[in-house]
C-alpha cells in the first residue's frame, strides 16, 4: 500500500475511528485522540502488512482496539472508569434526545470494556459478529454472549 493510498483510506475511516474510540474511552476525547494518533502511526508503520483482500476499516479498528487495550494496561488499573467520567453533554440543551444520548453513554460506561467494545462495534460501527471476533480476537460465540448480556444490562440500566 502506498502512502497516498493509506492517507486516502484513513481519510474515509477517520470519523468512524474517532467515534469508536471516544465511546470506548467513555467520552474522554483527549484520551481517544491520543489512542487514535498512536493507532494511526502503528497502522502506517505496518501498512505493508495490510492484506488488500480484507477490509481496511476492520484492520484499522483491530489496531486501534489493541492500542486501547495496551493503554488500559499501562494505566495499571483494570477497573472501569467511574460514572463521573462518562460523557456529559455541553450546553444547556434540555431536549429529550440530548438526555437520551447522555443516558445511553452513561449506561455504556457501566459495561465491561469487552461488552462495551462488542456493543459499539456491532451497533455503532455496523460490523458483523465474525468481524468483531476478528478485531477483538475472541470467538464468535463469545461475541454473541457479550452482545446478549450487554443488551440485557443496558435494558436494565435504562429502564430504571
Amino acid at each position: 500500500m502506498t502512502r497516498e493510498q493509506f492517507v486516502e483510506q484513513v481519510g474515509r475511516e477517520q470519523a468512524h475511528l474517532r467515534r469508536f474510540l471516544t465511546a470506548l474511552c467513555c467520552g474522554n476525547g483527549a484520551e481517544a485522540d491520543d489512542i487514535a494518533q498512536e493507532a494511526l502511526i502503528k497502522a502506517y508503520l505496518r501498512s505493508s502488512q495490510y492484506d488488500e483482500r480484507g477490509q481496511f476499516s476492520a484492520w484499522l479498528m483491530k489496531i486501534a482496539y489493541r492500542v486501547f487495550i495496551d493503554s488500559r494496561r499501562k494505566q495499571k488499573h483494570k477497573q472501569e472508569l467511574p460514572l463521573e467520567k462518562a460523557i456529559t453533554l455541553q450546553g444547556n440543551s434540555k431536549s429529550d434526545d440530548a438526555f437520551r444520548y447522555q443516558e445511553l453513554h452513561t449506561a455504556l460506561a457501566t459495561l465491561s470494556e469487552t461488552m462495551r467494545t462488542s456493543i459499539l462495534l456491532y451497533y455503532m460501527q455496523g460490523y458483523q459478529i465474525k468481524e468483531i471476533a476478528e478485531i477483538t480476537e475472541n470467538s464468535e460465540d463469545a461475541i454473541k454472549k457479550q452482545l446478549s448480556r450487554g443488551r440485557q444490562e443496558l435494558k436494565h440500566i435504562l429502564e430504571r
